[in-house]
């Protein structure tokens, strides 16, 4: 298990950029935080929570959302323990709290959709985009 702490959202007008950072911290016994399977996931106000992107432990194997395809970057940087999801060009339909997730899981990353498929969460942080 890996405890995960997401930062960076906020409240951005459509066609704003944001970066979302997430932390991430091995639990003793645990693996290297290097060694997950990362995701960001997202709820939208009323509706269940959906993936947006998955990367693998290497980071160079990657799954976006089609409808965030060319707008967002998912990526991560294993000697500080962090991933980030970058948005681009930001639309009010996605407004929503992110979540980070983790696994140990090393299936490629479109196999890897699922809320099911993580066993570690961080509690979320709210993006909200204004029209």
């Amino acid at each position: 298990q890996v405890d995960l702490a997401e930062s960076g959202g906020g409240l951005v007008q459509a066609g704003a950029s944001l970066r979302l950072s997430c932390e991430a911290s091995r639990r003793a016994g645990s693996p290297y935080t290097s060694a997950y399977t990362m995701a960001w996931f997202r709820q939208p106000p009323g509706k269940e929570r959906e993936v947006v992107g998955v990367i693998n432990w290497t980071g160079g194997q990657t799954y976006y959302l089609d409808s965030v395809k060319g707008r967002f970057i998912i990526y991560r940087e294993n000697d500080k323990n962090m991933m980030y999801l970058q948005m681009n060009s930001l639309k009010p339909e996605d407004t929503a709290v992110y979540y980070c997730a983790a696994d140990k899981s090393r299936s490629p990353p479109y196999m890897m959709t699922a809320e099911s498929a993580f066993a570690s969460w961080g509690q979320g942080t709210q993006v909200t985009v204004s029209s």
